[in-house]
């Protein structure tokens, strides 16, 4: 799968809500979900997922995985680390320039993310997103909102 061809990972990192996605067991019934990342000086990346389960004033849930830049040359390919000594698959395969909106996706075309740094969303950026992971070889079908109530 084709990432991006270069993420300036000091620009990447901050806050990102998850406004779209195929979802993990875990990510299921997602409200308010963001991700948010932070270079440690090892050149990891703490990484806090939080959400709401089911509802947005459902269970507060929070994961710290961490991210490791497996391909230095583009910074777009990591492994994200839930448990040791697994690290999943995780490419930035979509960036704006503005470093606004990005699509993560995996090798294995099972999960993929749509994040922005804003929660509002709106139908037409869906559509575009819907669009591009279809143009990747996902079933477009699959892409869910992630409810989102604000910043």
């Amino acid at each position: 799968m084709q990432t991006v061809p270069y993420v300036d990972l000091d620009r990447f990192m901050g806050d990102w809500y998850v406004v779209a996605n195929i979802p993990t067991f875990v990510e299921k019934g997602a409200h308010n979900a963001v991700e948010s990342y932070a270079l440690n000086d090892d050149g990891s990346i703490a990484t806090t997922f939080t959400f709401n389960k089911d509802a947005f004033d459902g269970e507060l849930k929070t994961y710290h995985p961490k991210g490791f830049v497996l391909d230095h040359k583009t910074n777009a390919r990591w492994g994200m680390q839930f448990i040791w000594p697994i690290k999943a698959d995780y490419r930035v395969i979509y960036l704006d320039d503005d470093y606004r909106l990005t699509v993560i996706g995996r090798s294995k075309r099972d999960y993929v993310w749509v994040m922005s740094r804003e929660p509002q969303f709106s139908d037409d950026e869906m559509q575009r997103m819907r669009d591009f992971i279809a143009s990747v070889g996902y079933d477009p079908k699959k892409l869910q909102r992630v409810p989102q109530q604000g910043g």
